[in-house]
């Protein structure tokens, strides 16, 4: 291949400027006459104008014939169009197109700043038109939002003060039980421990049924905040013993049926343990190679905690309606004319193996059913566990066991959410401000269907009729879920939670024989396990010596025999509500 040489002329120097000599220097322009190109006109520039492309050698005519000719005068600008020219001398200059496109580098003005009262001047009178619909409807719901947010940032600082936060630090340093000087502590467990424990248990074994069960009144399913119904008062007639004085449990201890004795209420508090707040106690006893857990006369477990994993802080004072103790009380009396509430009045009862336990003859007892199940958890050790259903109903044709509980709100601007606002339109938005605010309780009602293996689990949203009236109440709603998917809901493991049942199982099976409790920090996350004396928190135990025009005589019987359960005894130290056994 044969290339052609490129041979550069000699280039004339200007001594007085830039650019070609003026004509009037003859030697130098006869040099520079000799280089130019014929046909092709000078054109004058300055430094501040546009140069194309010295050579594009890639560029090809697409109409030839299109061509003005050379030198036409007809063009005004044809002096300044270098394009005819390109092809035959192989130079030319950028695309017109390309041109049009082109911009100096400092040519653009300044940044002037976008918003400011210039801007949103010229924003309203230079607009051509007005913003679509869609766009207002995005800038009224962004505008909402941001009301919404400072509207509950407002009501967040308003009740986060620092006098009520000295008040919930102060509450939470009380203990459910006075430690004795002569108690001895044993064990500390963190809760931290709790997360990574993980027990597989079989499917458990029904030993004994016993109670009766009275269907569920569907017609409270379609209860709303707008059609509520007012929440009656019932005679109390529910009766629970703890579990060493259950008959049937001291007759299958007795039959070696099982190592370990507890209720679902006890076990329920163990697997929910890492998840409460407030102080709880338990009491253990280890009697031969029999293991018991039970819970003392006046356990907080008799009542029902209010408002416990809330951020929100709660008046201290035992007597304001609005105190942990109160609210307490309040909720175990909700709780029980509500399960007694939604059962279809006609008197029907479909009665299983053996009546309840421990009940008096001829005494009217509550909807309630106790299921004996029995655990494996290992070769040699076995769990028997009395758990609890409330009704029954016919769901597709087959018979159903239903647990019956309620949550009651007391004043809405402690919870944040209005229940008879949001509760028919936003449920889940409830449900979730509840799993904040009781997050405890509502995982130890779920807790307790899974043990029992109730086929559903009813949930009644009830509320005071005044915020101050916390003897009137009504049932805005009731819903119902299945125990394992709302398990699944509010992210309770069931491995975990047999696994922190065994891992104390474990632990206190290697106490020798004695009594013992078990007492949540009150202001830790950790457990401790205390060796008590055997005497220890019965009718006739003194703490201390007492004057002896101070002392009382002690009841001749257990107070849970002859009627009213823990929860009454409990109810009856304080204000009971007009109406209320």
């Amino acid at each position: 291949m044969v290339f052609e040489t490129f041979e550069v002329g000699t280039v004339p120097f200007n001594s007085d400027g830039w650019g070609p000599p003026d004509a009037s220097d003859t030697s130098s322009t006869s040099v520079a006459a000799a280089n130019l190109l014929p046909n092709v006109p000078l054109a004058s520039f300055s430094r501040s104008e546009k140069l194309g492309r010295v050579a594009d050698w890639t560029r090809s005519l697409s109409n030839p014939s299109a061509r003005p000719p050379t030198g036409s005068k007809s063009d005004p600008s044809a002096i300044f169009d270098f394009s005819a020219f390109a092809v035959d001398e192989g130079f030319g200059l950028a695309n017109p197109d390309e041109d049009a496109a082109f911009r100096l580098v400092d040519g653009k003005p300044p940044p002037r700043p976008k918003f400011g009262p210039k801007w949103r001047f010229n924003q309203y009178h230079n607009r051509n038109q007005l913003p679509q619909r869609r766009d207002e409807e995005v800038e009224a719901k962004k505008r909402e939002a941001e009301k919404d947010r400072a509207r509950r940032d407002r009501h967040y600082n308003m009740n986060r003060n620092n006098i009520h936060q000295q008040r919930r630090e102060a509450a939470a340093f009380k203990s459910s039980v006075d430690i004795q000087p002569e108690w001895n502590m044993l064990e500390q467990i963190p809760f931290s421990s709790f997360s990574k424990l993980s027990f597989t248990v079989q499917e458990p074994e029904d030993l004994l049924l016993c109670g009766g069960l009275e269907c569920y009144d569907r017609t409270f399913d379609r209860i709303t905040p707008k059609a509520e119904r007012r929440l009656d008062r019932f005679k109390n007639r529910s009766f629970k013993v703890t579990t060493s004085d259950d008959l049937v449990i001291r007759r299958l201890a007795k039959e070696d049926k099982a190592t370990v004795f507890a209720t679902d209420a006890i076990l329920a508090a163990l697997m929910c343990a890492p998840r409460s707040v407030y102080s709880w106690d338990l009491v253990i006893q280890r009697v031969g190679n029999k293991l018991f857990f039970d819970k003392r006369d006046g356990s907080p477990l008799d009542l029902l905690s209010v408002h416990e994993t809330s951020q929100e802080p709660l008046p201290e004072g035992k007597d304001d309606i609005n105190s942990a103790h109160s609210l307490g009380v309040e909720a175990a009396f909700i709780n029980q004319n509500f399960a007694q509430q939604v059962l279809v009045k006609n008197g029907k009862r479909e009665a299983f193996d053996e009546p309840i336990p421990n009940a008096n003859e001829g005494e009217e007892n509550a909807s309630v059913a106790y299921r004996y199940r029995r655990w494996k958890l290992d070769d040699s050790m076995y769990l028997v566990a009395r758990c609890e259903l409330q009704s029954t109903v016919e769901l597709n044709n087959q018979k159903s066991f239903l647990t019956l509980n309620a949550l009651n709100e007391f004043d809405p601007k402690y919870s944040g959410v209005d229940w008879r606002q949001k509760l028919e339109t936003q449920r889940g938005a409830v449900l979730a401000n509840e799993l904040k605010n009781n997050g405890n309780k509502l995982a130890k009602w779920t807790a307790q269907a899974l043990l029992a293996n109730a086929d559903m689990m009813k949930i009644g949203f009830v509320s005071r009729v005044h915020p101050r009236d916390h003897f009137n109440h009504v049932i805005l709603s009731v819903l119902g879920y299945k125990p394992k998917d709302f398990a699944g809901q509010i992210n309770l493991n069931t491995n975990n939670m047999w696994g922190i049942v065994k891992s104390i199982v474990d632990l206190c099976m290697k106490l020798s024989e004695g009594k013992y409790v078990l007492v949540k920090d009150p202001s830790k996350p950790q457990v401790r396990i205390y060796e008590v004396p055997a005497d220890a928190f019965e009718n006739d135990y003194v703490e201390e010596p007492l004057p002896e025009d101070e002392q009382v005589q002690p009841p001749e019987e257990n107070n849970t025999e002859g009627g009213g359960g823990a929860e009454t005894n409990v109810a009856a130290e304080d204000k009971k509500p007009e109406g209320q056994a």
